[in-house]
């Protein structure tokens, strides 16, 4: 049975207008003004309001066994929440471990996706290198529609990254047409720190932000840059929480370089007071990499999102309760690094970037859904209003509020980072692949009724970049033959 969204404003990133949007088989079939309602479909009044992409968000781990423990949230529970603020597409993470086989990882986390509310994908992490891992690279593109792979250059003796190993999988994420993605701490560094911290009788949370300064986090993106810089290979770097970081990003683009930035909803408004609480919990419960930051760093990350330097924006919802968390009681270093939020990105983003005027309609849209569509190459499949297009989408009320709190979210985790916040403007109505999903309160979710979606090859930057390359191919200099 068809739908039709009668009586709403449609706002795509590119432009707004008043139209109908008819759905039918789970993609949308027509977008325009007066649309008749074919027999026996279900009309939804809009009511003035708006209607919008459903958001993505590229940046979640669900049930990641991490630190010892795993995640609490799992992938139904996790899209369901997303469902609930909006979200309708994921994009999570298969983390191999040391000497792993990388396919066998991808397989694992695709069996535990199987059970995602809303349609999900994967990046696949290089946590190590030879020749096996430069084959599954090219099985993972080719086979199975992964075109991101993640480095993780923090966490020594676990999962980091070295330089050999950026430069390997970054020279084979080239050849693929692939994109890299990067965290960006020096993880010699944090090592470093943690135990100096430690070994001066500073144990508890507010350890974390100190063992991973801001200089660590500017240092490595700048590193993981200029490595994508020589190599020629189109960079996204993950989380950026500071001025360093923003700053290292917009050089490079300055600089004609392919290089795309994220910034997580959390620190664009948490700052790192938070580790100071008194309470163990709370201030545990904020441990996350990279950490918190000071005030100051907040309104870098505001402008840069306004300027175009960052482009997308994320959770790295990754949940883990107070008993999990007070594994670190006596060692900030044991504290599993992790915070939620896939259910509340888009509501605090409408309410402290659109009604703060930092943000246009049409901007909240590229930066929740567009811009990650294009991106990571499922554009104009998803992020946008379009016949043709995945029928994922928002009913939006500017006026409605809400205020967030852990004892009435949707998140399967005891706390959250933006408690008491209220926030205007919110969904009313979640649509995903042409099904309602959510309505006023009332969560409709089915588990399973997510699809894996695969995501080509060869993004419309790579054009660009293969054009480039080619004008300065370096060429041998012909001497003629060598004098006798």
């Amino acid at each position: 049975m068809g739908i039709l969204v009668r009586g709403g404003t449609v706002v795509n990133a590119d432009i707004s207008r008043r139209a109908d949007v008819y759905i039918e088989d789970g993609s949308v079939k027509a977008v325009g003004a007066g649309l008749e309602a074919p027999g026996g479909c279900e009309i939804i009044d809009a009511g003035g309001a708006l209607v919008m992409p459903g958001g993505i968000d590229p940046h979640t781990h669900m049930e990641l066994p991490f630190m010892g423990t795993v995640a609490s949230e799992d992938f139904f529970s996790g899209t369901t929440a997303g469902a609930v603020g909006g979200t309708t597409t994921i994009i999570d993470f298969a983390i191999p471990d040391p000497q792993e086989n990388l396919i066998a990882a991808y397989k694992r986390c695709r069996g535990w996706a199987e059970k995602a509310a809303t349609d999900y994908s994967f990046h696949v992490a290089i946590t190590w290198w030879d020749e096996t891992v430069h084959a599954d690279m090219a099985t993972l593109v080719q086979e199975h529609g992964v075109n991101s792979f993640k480095h993780f250059m923090a966490y020594k003796n676990a999962i980091m990254a070295d330089d050999e190993i950026l430069v390997n999988s970054f020279t084979r994420a080239r050849e693929l047409g692939a994109l890299c993605t990067v965290h960006a701490e020096n993880g010699e560094l944090v090592f470093h720190l943690q135990r100096e911290i430690f070994a001066k009788g500073i144990t508890g949370p507010e350890g974390h932000p100190l063992s991973r300064p801001t200089e660590v986090e500017g240092e490595a993106a700048n590193r993981a840059i200029r490595i994508a810089q020589v190599l020629n290979v189109p960079l996204y770097v993950v989380h950026n929480s500071c001025r360093e970081a923003v700053e290292a990003i917009a050089r490079a683009r300055g600089e004609g370089q392919r290089v795309f930035g994220e910034v997580l909803a959390g620190h664009l408004l948490v700052d790192s007071s938070v580790y100071e609480h008194p309470d163990f919990d709370v201030a545990a419960a904020h441990v996350m990499s990279p950490p918190f930051r000071p005030k100051e760093h907040q309104e870098h990350l505001w402008h840069a999102l306004q300027a175009g330097h960052l482009q997308t924006t994320a959770t790295d919802h990754c949940c883990f309760c107070a008993p999990q968390k007070a594994a670190g009681r006596n060692d900030f270093t044991r504290i599993p690094n992790g915070t939620g939020g896939v259910e509340d990105r888009m509501h605090v983003l409408w309410h402290h970037g659109v009604n703060a005027g930092r943000l246009t309609p049409n901007e909240f849209v590229a930066v929740t859904s567009a811009n990650a569509a294009k991106i990571f190459n499922i554009y104009p499949r998803k992020g946008v209003i379009a016949p043709g297009a995945d029928a994922d989408l928002v009913v939006w009320d500017t006026k409605k509020s809400r205020t967030i709190s852990a004892k009435t979210h949707h998140q399967n985790v005891d706390y959250n980072i933006f408690e008491g916040m209220e926030v205007q403007g919110i969904n009313t109505i979640t649509i995903a692949n042409g099904r309602v999903v959510y309505r006023d309160g009332d969560v409709r979710t089915v588990k399973g009724a997510g699809r894996n979606i695969e995501r080509p090859a060869y993004a419309t930057y790579y054009g660009a970049m293969d054009r480039q390359a080619a004008l300065h191919a370096p060429k041998a200099v012909h001497r003629g033959e060598a004098a006798e």
